[in-house]
């Protein structure tokens, strides 16, 4: 499904290639055609939205957004059991789960990075896509929400992605999320409080309670998030790198 890769890319650090591809992007979304006319009115205007904008200011926005507010990670794990354990081998899980399907990420990211998670959708039935993009439905959900209450052209690639999945939310899950923090990127008092790190504790129990969703998302834990209001270089979007090597895999 051509239109996943599409909305990878536009949650994907803003770059000259991305404006560049602006036309074709649009093209495959118009062409294939699967995005309900809603939704495919609005990814088509953050396209527009994103080539409309100096570089430096839609790279700002992005930071500010995804990389700066712990809330709009979008890295999946963030949003689900915190920090357990377990996030280790769940990270590991996510990856054999990309190699067994014959996907080989090229770029270092956690696997959990949903841009990338999106890329290996796309690569799948789509039946396979649409049942693996609603697991983490709740979560796709929340993000969609907290980015509409900023009226962010971004809810649209969420709310894209919610309408695809026609997954029936786990509303307690959605309702958990909901009560979580969601500071605005300059409020740092708020910010640093919720990027403090959790407790991690061990033995039976350690681990947070399942958010009742099935395969993918049960292996959803977070791993490891950059320090809060780190930047990166003009033109390189913030990037946390897997550091286990193929070897300590087994």
């Amino acid at each position: 499904m051509k239109t996943l890769k599409v909305l990878s890319a536009l949650l994907s650090y803003p770059s000259d290639e991305l404006i560049d591809a602006a036309p074709e992007l649009k093209a495959v979304l118009t062409n294939e055609g699967v995005l309900p006319r809603r939704d495919l009115a609005a990814v088509l205007a953050l396209v527009d939205d994103i080539g409309g904008r100096d570089l430096f200011d839609a790279q700002e926005r992005y930071i500010l957004l995804f990389d700066r507010t712990r809330s709009l990670s979008l890295h999946l794990f963030e949003h689900v059991h915190g920090e357990s354990r377990d996030r280790g081998q769940a990270m590991v899980d996510l990856i054999k789960l990309y190699e067994d399907g014959g996907y080989t990420p090229t770029i270092g990211e956690l696997p959990d990075f949903l841009p990338l998670f999106l890329e290996y959708a796309a690569t799948r039935t789509p039946e396979e896509a649409i049942e693996l993009i609603g697991q983490p439905g709740h979560v796709l959900a929340a993000l969609k929400e907290r980015l509409v209450k900023r009226s962010s052209p971004y809810a649209a690639v969420f709310a894209a992605l919610v309408s695809l999945s026609k997954a029936r939310l786990d509303e307690a899950a959605l309702a958990a999320l909901r009560a979580e923090p969601d500071p605005e990127p300059d409020d740092l008092e708020a910010l640093d409080a919720a990027w403090e790190e959790e407790e991690v504790t061990f033995g039976p129990g350690a681990a947070k309670g399942d958010c009742g969703v099935d395969g993918l998302a049960a292996k959803l834990r977070q791993a490891r998030r950059p320090a809060p209001g780190l930047e990166p270089a003009p033109g390189a979007g913030p990037r946390t790198v897997i550091t286990t090597s193929p070897a300590s895999r087994g």
